[in-house]
This record gives structure tokens, C-alpha cells and sequence, in this order.
């Protein structure tokens, strides 16, 4: 996640998903490790937060986040829609790199099922090697290990010039090499999906309904 994203139209479907997928789950907490990395010079995150049809609270909020480009006010997205769930912030002052990979997927609070949004810039590990931009499989392993079995994990994922549903079936088949009890389902628009991994296979085919609740409102595809 770099700063020079805020409030971009990605944010818009980040935001109004998670938020929906939350409250529709009933969790009280959206655990957010946003692993930040510094902005650079290319013209990434200039799209306007409507170009994703979100609820108009979330356009503003994204509206919002794209002025103040202040961390903290991702706090108050449940605060804008209504929701029940509080927002938890998971070091957010920690910069990514690649010589430190293990502070920022360590000590998350256990206490409660949760959604746990991971935010890395591209997604999930190439094939060869990764960096500060990407999450490891072996990481998801870590978290999974410190969160409640109901909790699940969702993984921001940018286009890789493949198409998704091929790109969900390689990343599915990698990621089960490593934690071979995991469910998965997916769901993504335009240029983003959303890997969406647990234990419990209960609350994955609950994700998968709420995705297909979801897609009667939003121009969204499903993978599963």
C-alpha cells in the first residue's frame, strides 16, 4: 500500500467490499495490515473513486482519504456506513522491505473472529521471487496460525497479465502446497481481486453466498 493510492477508484471496491463483507459476516473486528511501502514517481492511484460503483458513503470516504492522506482515518469507515465493527490498524507506521519480512505479520490480536486484509502493492508471491510489494505464502501461514479458526484472511491482488480466474487456479494450487487445509474463494473487478483464504470451510461457503449477494449490486466476477 502506498500513500499515492488513497482514495483511488481500487480503494473504492477495497473499501466497500471489505466493509459489506464484514458487517455481512458479523465479525467485530476488520484487522487491516495495510504493509506500506513509500510512494514513487509513476502516475499510479490517480483514478477516481467513483469509477467503481460503490455506496456514495464510500466514494466520499475515499474522497476523504485521497485529501487528508492521513493513515488513521481508515478508521472510521464503519463510522460511515452504519456498520457495527471496529477497525483495527495493524502496525501501521511499519514500512515493508525486503530485509525485514517478519515484524509486520506478527503479535495480530486473537481475541475475536475477524477479517484480516492484507494490502500488500501486487498481491501474492510470483513464481520466482517476491519483494516488499508482495505477501508469501509461508506469511499467510504465519498469520493463519495466530488467528481464530471461524477468522479468515483477504489478500489484495493486482492484475498480472494473466486472466484472473487462470491466475486464482495457480495461486489456489500454491498456496495449498503450503497450507494444504485451506479454503479458498475469490472475488475480483477490473484490475483487483480478492484472494479470500480460512480454515473453516463454514465460513468460506458463508463468503461465497455473501459474494453472490454482493454481484447483484456491483459489476464483480467470482472465483471459486
Amino acid at each position: 500500500m502506498k500513500l499515492q493510492y488513497f482514495g483511488d477508484s481500487k480503494d473504492s471496491f477495497k473499501w466497500d467490499y471489505h466493509d459489506y463483507l464484514t458487517n455481512a459476516l458479523g465479525f467485530k473486528v476488520l484487522n487491516i495490515l495495510l504493509m506500506m511501502t513509500y510512494d514513487d514517481d509513476t502516475n499510479e492511484g490517480k483514478t477516481k473513486p467513483d469509477w467503481f460503483p460503490a455506496r456514495s458513503e464510500i466514494v466520499q470516504f475515499c474522497h476523504e482519504l485521497r485529501a487528508e492522506r492521513d493513515i488513521s482515518k481508515i478508521i472510521s469507515l464503519p463510522s460511515k456506513t452504519g456498520a457495527s465493527y471496529k477497525v483495527n490498524l495493524h502496525k501501521p507506521e511499519n514500512y515493508i522491505s525486503k530485509n525485514d519480512r517478519n515484524s509486520f505479520c506478527s503479535d495480530i490480536s486473537n481475541h475475536c473472529d475477524q477479517v484480516v486484509f492484507l494490502d500488500p502493492d501486487n498481491g501474492m508471491e510470483p513464481e520466482k521471487k517476491y519483494n516488499e510489494k508482495h505477501i508469501s505464502y509461508s506469511e499467510l501461514s504465519i498469520i493463519l496460525d495466530q488467528i481464530s479458526n471461524n477468522s479468515v484472511i483477504s489478500v489484495f491482488q493486482h492484475f498480472r497479465r494473466k486472466k484472473f480466474k487462470d491466475d486464482f487456479a495457480r495461486i489456489k494450487e500454491r498456496l495449498l502446497v503450503v497450507i494444504p487445509t485451506a479454503h479458498v474463494t475469490g472475488i475480483f473487478w477490473h484490475q483487483l481481486m480478492f484472494v479470500v483464504l480460512g480454515m473453516s470451510e463454514t465460513t468460506i461457503n458463508k463468503i461465497r453466498e455473501i459474494n453472490c449477494v454482493y454481484k447483484r449490486s456491483y459489476p464483480v466476477e467470482i472465483i471459486e
